[in-house]
């Protein structure tokens, strides 16, 4: 008889885990290479147990949604890459870890020669468990309108590989085997560090470097090096407006606006701030010396998820409140913001009622007590309702804001800018193609707000089915 050497489920790590342990490496990574990151996270920390400690209901509500333990580990990364080569095995990569291709970004439209997608977990229980993001973009070499320029980038990128054999092997095996022994994973981690890790040595001639950074710095940043560094880590805060405040005090050099909404009772998507970026020394092909501007420190506030009609009031006041904002400091523009944003009703309760937002519902302290005492009864009561509205009044049903989980475009390319030297290039604007990005992809990219929508449809559903089983 042939003993049987297969892998079973149970030998296998959950991909939850796998990505808690990459995304905490990398964390012990970038603070390594950055040192001012570990100063932003105390900051960021400090910031949270003040505002947790001072307002108890968004404690409860935070703890209720199973959000307070995932607060101190959430980060999103971002990174730049220069090929569909390149992105279609990061899409593999980001699998090992349970992280699929979320939202398509096209920051053209701020003169920025990408588009993107977030890889990131999309269901409940892996975002509780770890809501690791990355922010991914791929360089659009068609819109250098220089050919020479063009092929050339193609020959740098096309000469190297960002990933390691032993990356490339682990990947294929758990593609294979359905995942990744625990020894496995803690290889895969090792391996696929070496893709985001940074190198001072840039694979180019300073001529070259100099040529495309003066096309555009986000191009001399992807092509110049052996791969995508990671540009910024991202911790989560819960008043971003007083991270904001106190950079100064820390040694740190914030933006001049944060980006996004302005502050609310109700926060909604997300707003965005990072001090500026770092200039790093970098020896070129040739022995020549320079420097490169490229990473930088960001924090982030998120807020509810938007629905379709939520989103395009946003956009509409968004852009009302651009026009008004050029030039100002960030306490001007929040004021201005503040005023164009008032026809944005700013509770959840209007939010919910006007279909503005999702929500996730669930049973009340009293509506599980209601379900029990169905249960035990074994029949239907008076209180079983296909209504949510009246499940709500009767107080057997709560509705609670779904967080917003992904990026805007226009916030993006903000911090892209203010970090890679402010101007703007409107020769790239206006020139989404999904259609192409996904090619490169390898897959279809998940539309976002289906995925709230189906969130807030199965909270609906599971109530529902709680009290009138």
């Amino acid at each position: 008889m042939i003993e049987s050497h297969a892998m079973t489920q149970k030998d296998l790590l959950p991909t939850d885990d796998v990505r808690d342990r990459f995304s905490k490496a990398m964390s012990a990574m970038y603070q390594a290479e950055v040192p001012q990151y570990g100063t932003l996270l105390e900051l960021v920390e400090r910031v949270n147990q003040e505002t947790l400690s001072q307002q108890p209901e968004l404690h409860r509500r935070l703890e209720a949604q199973g959000e307070l333990a995932r607060l101190s580990v959430e980060r999103h990364g971002a990174i730049r890459v220069g090929s569909a080569a390149e992105l279609s095995m990061l899409r593999r990569l980001f699998a090992v870890m349970g992280m699929y291709p979320v939202g398509y970004y096209d920051l053209s439209e701020a003169g920025v020669p990408v588009h993107s997608t977030a890889f990131r977990p999309i269901d409940d229980a892996a975002l509780a468990r770890n809501p690791f993001r990355v922010f991914t973009s791929l360089l659009r070499l068609e819109l250098i309108e220089s050919e020479t320029l063009r092929q050339r980038a193609e020959a740098i990128l096309a000469k190297r590989d960002i990933f390691t054999a032993k990356a490339r092997e682990l990947i294929e095996r758990h593609e294979t085997q359905g995942g990744l022994t625990s020894e496995e994973a803690d290889q895969f981690v090792t391996e696929a560090l070496e893709t985001f890790r940074w190198h001072q040595n840039a694979t180019v001639d300073l001529e070259t470097y100099q040529a495309l950074n003066n096309e555009h710095r986000l191009i001399a940043d992807v092509v110049c090096f052996r791969g995508p560094h990671i540009n910024h880590l991202t911790p989560r805060t819960l008043d971003i407006d007083e991270v904001q405040r106190r950079m100064p005090d820390m040694g740190m050099n914030p933006k001049a606006v944060i980006e996004g909404p302005p502050r609310r009772e109700c926060p909604i998507l997300l707003r965005q701030t990072s001090f500026k970026a770092l200039e790093e020394s970098i020896r070129f092909a040739g022995d020549a010396q320079g420097t490169h501007t490229a990473r930088f420190g960001e924090i982030e506030q998120r807020g509810m998820a938007l629905t379709p009609k939520g989103r395009a009031l946003y956009d509409q006041l968004l852009n009302e409140g651009r026009k008004q904002t050029a030039g100002l400091d960030n306490a001007a523009h929040q004021a201005v913001m503040d005023k164009v944003f008032i026809a944005l009703p700013d509770n959840d309760e209007a939010m919910r009622r006007e279909g503005l937002a999702y929500f996730h519902y669930h049973l009340t302290e009293q509506g599980h007590l209601t379900e029990q005492g169905q249960a035990a009864k074994g029949a239907n009561t008076d209180n079983a309702s296909s209504d949510i509205e009246a499940l709500i009044k009767q107080g057997l049903v709560e509705a609670q804001p779904i967080t917003y989980e992904d990026f805007l475009p226009v916030s993006a390319a903000g911090i892209f800018q203010s970090n890679l030297g402010g101007g703007q290039s409107e020769a790239y604007a206006g020139n989404a193609n999904r259609a192409a990005f996904e090619e490169a992809l390898g897959t279809p990219v998940t539309d976002e707000l289906a995925l709230y929508a189906e969130r807030e449809n199965a909270s609906k559903a599971k109530v529902l089915a709680s009290l009138n089983s």
